[in-house]
């Protein structure tokens, strides 16, 4: 009995283990950033990633400081120019704008007082009955006394000022992007209170890298695609080119205004923008031009690795070791003078962690 059970639990086994086998590992797709030969002196195509601003994003603060009385500020809120966004308490400011009225009356009084005495010293005088100095300290008094008015006009001016700017106004027609304060809150003079995105399109800021950003032509065209939208297209016409680099990294920043879609797209919006670089003159023409990081070297020579379509998956190439001659690298890069052609797609960065034949995908848009 007992070597039948044996036997039943020694077959269960052997049937389990010749099922079938586990199923492989799943292949893991390495994402590649890629550029397409061309020679430099032809016009071409770049992509480069990008984030969408407003055309005018700033925090508005009051210029005084004070109690927050009244907040008109919900996230999302259209304010059109000139609306008031918030108050603060005017008490203070408004005793302060009495006292001032008050102040000035009272100045105008001593001035015409002044103004009356010297008169009649300088009749006095005129007549010798008054000495010499006594009309020097009427003058005196007077021209003190119109001095003050005209002090105290001026510090009326500025209380009516500060009253007036307990009221915080939008600058244009904006979105609140932001409510940075709460109602009943004191802040200083200067201290956020909101952030608004203001301008009827958004912009677009791209950092372009220094071996191209001398092709990037100032009111030249762009087509730009939006992370969130990506079959939609949309027009774009570069508006600034950077001239110095940022945060010590050699990369310029490019603005693109957005000529269409404005209804739809928001600040901080991810997109990838299409550049048409202008023709290199000092190039002669004929140079296929890579950075130098695409290059790479060991013991059998230079190399690049070429992207082929897989012919399985559309979104999947297969990178290529391939062996190149190169020439004196320049400013722009290294030019390839044998082993690739013109329209050729070579992996720019992480070289030195691919292996010929290794399945990749494309980082950037594919050019098509």
């Amino acid at each position: 009995m007992n070597q039948n059970i044996c036997a039943g639990l020694l077959l269960s086994v052997i049937v389990a283990g010749c099922g079938s086998p586990p199923a492989p590992p799943e292949e893991i797709v390495r994402p590649v950033r890629y550029i397409k030969l061309a020679p430099t002196g032809a016009q071409e195509t770049r992509f480069f990633s990008g984030v969408t601003k407003a055309a005018l994003e700033t925090d508005l603060s009051f210029k005084v400081p004070g109690l927050i009385t009244e907040l008109n500020a919900n996230v999302g809120d259209s304010v059109a120019t000139g609306s008031l966004i918030a108050r603060l308490d005017p008490t203070d400011y408004a005793v302060a704008l009495r006292e001032a009225e008050a102040g000035l009356e009272r100045m105008r009084a001593e001035k015409r007082n002044a103004e009356a005495a010297f008169e009649r010293t300088r009749e006095l005088y005129e007549n010798r009955n008054a000495s010499r100095s006594d009309l020097d300290t009427a003058r005196a008094m007077y021209e003190s006394a119109d001095a003050q008015l005209r002090a105290i006009t001026q510090q009326l001016e500025k209380v009516r000022l500060q009253l007036s700017y307990t009221e915080l106004k939008s600058p244009e027609a904006c979105t609140i992007a932001r409510r940075l304060v709460e109602t009943n809150q004191n802040v200083s003079a200067g201290q956020p209170v909101v952030r608004v995105n203001c301008g009827k399109c958004a912009e677009l800021r791209v950092d372009v890298p220094g071996v191209y950003i001398g092709r990037v032509v100032n009111g030249s065209d762009a087509v730009i695609t939006l992370a969130a939208m990506p079959d939609r297209p949309m027009a774009g016409r570069v508006t600034e080119v950077g001239v110095g680099t940022e945060q010590g990294r050699s990369i310029y920043p490019v603005i693109i205004k957005l000529q269409d879609g404005c209804d739809v797209v928001r600040s901080g919006m991810a997109a990838d923008v299409a550049l048409t670089l202008r023709t290199d003159e000092q190039s002669n023409g004929s140079e296929l031009v890579v950075p130098m990081v695409a290059v790479g070297e060991d013991g059998d020579g230079n190399y690049v690795f070429v992207l082929e379509p897989s012919g399985t998956n559309e979104d999947h190439y297969i990178a290529k070791r391939t062996a190149v001659v190169t020439g004196s690298p320049g400013a722009v890069g290294i030019p390839l003078t044998a082993g690739v052609s013109s329209g050729d797609l070579i992996v720019t960065a992480g070289v030195r962690r691919l292996i010929d034949g290794q399945v990749v995908t494309l980082l950037e848009p594919r050019e098509r």
